[in-house]
């Protein structure tokens, strides 16, 4: 996953994660990679179309990022902010004759692009991009100042160098020889974890039949940190306790695990022991006191099978597109529902005769969203900037392409960046085929049952997915009524403990989860964004289940 970054010349604060590009795009088929390239390092002019109204210059601002108070990423989106010009951060190719691993950033401002910045991980190569954009912006505002009066001018031409060896652009990294080794590591290091838990538990290898984990990559390796199993959600009512589990698929279990993972994480971070606070993967933004990953930790996501939902376009579907009607379309890209592992899309009439049983958004859905709004949540955002996985492994031997995934989680939202409100953006994770992290002898015989596991966790648990808690069985039980330690009211009361320990007064007033919810004011608002864009652009309408659900306290 990732986080908003600082890179390795980090100068403080980082006020927003990199955002993408967004491509118009009227039509879900049409191909990513299909963009213009602006000219690079174009001056600040009247052409960069800065419709500022403020007039003076933002010295204070500027004068902080040259003392090293505001790290470049946040200085060059409080700079958009300021002035009102519309800001990318695009990922890029390398310049030509660079080899080795490495990720290229540019700034893109009102059209024009930057130059390229250039990094061994996402975060160093947006800080470098930053860096370079607000060397040229800057001396152009204080040699020449804001113009009062900014024409528009004519648009930059777009230029396409054909024959350039290096131009193909993809949605993950720049194209490079090397091969990246994380895609070899990942499922190594999720088969290990499986195998060795189930080592301990052999009477639940049969729960292995899906399987979603999420994995850090630091300077020390490459560890899973997070591991769920399922294929089914609960077909119990929602009810004002906050202790059922209604959604039981792999990748919402493996994510409810990473929550834990980052809540025990914040508990050392603020133990207020310097030693226990070493070993925590957070360092704090001395400006906006959020928290971020230290530096060169990203984390991966791996998932067994292709996600339910639109991932699973037929392929069809996705290369001719005008033969089929425009209803199919619709019906397999727009937003699925997933009612007891069963798996509808919202325009089909087998959904809309579900009636009172217990709806859940399928898990490509979901992972689309995460992707906007970040892996964390709502509670987790009062603690720490937005988590975003840098990669997604889909180790499904059956699957052919990753066409399907790649529409679903990055098209379909592309062009609601600008929307979206400060620290929130469209994080676009390479996505590729990889290896099976399952052992061949694993065989999906207990298709109801859920195992979740963090790292930190003596026990694994075993969840009944149907009933949405922990089974009689289970290695963990965190108590005679079986509530699972990932239901919501577990969450809430690690928030609680976390808010105790970290100080914060005013979130310890919210008497319920629903409370603590919206009082993340700038993750409800890009959820709300979310949801109408999704809507306006007739991929559906989001389900949400019963507000009684969250209406409960600890």
């Amino acid at each position: 996953m990732k986080m908003m970054m600082r890179g390795a010349s980090s100068r403080g604060s980082s006020l927003t994660h990199s955002q993408w590009s967004n491509i118009s795009s009227p039509s879900p088929f049409n191909d990513i990679n299909n963009s213009n390239t602006y000219l690079p390092g174009q001056p600040l002019s009247a052409s960069t179309k800065i419709n500022s109204k403020q007039k003076s210059l933002p010295r204070e601002l500027i004068d902080r990022y040259k003392r090293g108070d505001t790290h470049p990423v946040s200085a060059l989106y409080q700079l958009s902010q300021t002035l009102q010009f519309q800001l990318d951060l695009k990922e890029t190719v390398t310049t030509a004759g660079i080899t080795g691993f490495y990720f290229a950033f540019c700034a893109v401002i009102d059209g024009i692009q930057y130059k390229t910045g250039m990094g061994i991980t996402k975060k160093e190569a947006r800080s470098k991009a930053s860096e370079l954009a607000l060397e040229e912006l800057i001396a152009s505002l204080e040699n020449d100042g804001i113009p009062s009066d900014v024409s528009e001018g004519p648009p930059p031409l777009p230029v396409r160098e054909k024959d350039s060896p290096i131009q193909e652009i993809h949605s993950g990294r720049a194209v490079i020889e090397r091969k990246n080794p994380i895609k070899d590591q990942v499922p190594s290091v999720v088969k290990e974890m499986f195998t060795k838990l189930m080592g301990s538990y052999p009477e639940f290898t049969g729960c292995g039949g899906t399987v979603a984990a999420f994995v850090m990559l630091s300077p020390t390796g490459c560890e899973v940190v997070a591991l769920g199993t399922g294929s089914s959600n609960t077909k119990a009512s929602p009810a004002p306790t906050g202790r059922i589990l209604h959604d039981s698929h792999a990748v919402v279990t493996a994510r409810r695990s990473l929550m834990r993972f980052l809540y025990r994480n914040l508990l050392l971070f603020f133990s207020k022991n310097s030693a226990l606070e070493e070993k925590s993967v957070f360092q704090q933004d001395q400006t906006t006191k959020l928290l971020s990953f230290k530096n060169h930790i990203t984390l991966h996501l791996y998932l067994s099978q292709l996600p339910k939902g639109a991932a699973q376009i037929p392929s069809q579907l996705r290369l001719n597109p005008l033969s089929i009607s425009a209803w199919e379309v619709n019906n397999q890209i727009g937003l699925h529902v997933v009612v007891e592992g069963k798996v509808f899309s919202k325009f089909s009439s087998s959904y809309e005769q579900m009636g009172s049983h217990v709806v859940s958004m399928s898990a490509t859905d979901k992972i689309m969203q995460w992707q906007v709004l970040g892996f964390q949540g709502a509670l987790l955002s009062h603690f720490i900037e937005p988590v975003y996985v840098s990669s997604i492994f889909i180790g499904d031997g059956s699957c052919s392409d990753t066409r399907g995934i790649e529409m679903a989680v990055n098209q379909r939202v592309d062009g609601i960046t600008s929307a979206l409100p400060l620290y929130y953006c469209v994080y676009r994770p390479h996505i590729s085929l990889v290896s099976s992290a399952m052992p061949p002898d694993t065989h999906p015989t207990q298709k109801s049952l859920s195992l979740n596991w963090s790292q930190g966790d003596l026990m694994m648990e075993m969840v009944s997915a149907l009933e949405g808690k922990s089974t009689e069985d289970s290695p963990f039980k965190s108590s005679p009524a079986l509530a699972s330690r990932l239901c919501k009211a577990a969450m809430l009361s690690r928030f609680n403990l976390v808010a105790k320990e970290a100080q914060r007064e005013e979130l310890l007033t919210a008497v319920t989860y629903r409370e603590a919810k919206m009082m993340a004011k700038l993750y409800q608002e890009a959820k709300s964004v979310l949801k109408s864009y999704l809507e306006r652009k007739g991929y559906g309408q989001w389900v949400e289940k019963p507000p009684i659900s969250d209406h409960f306290s600890v």
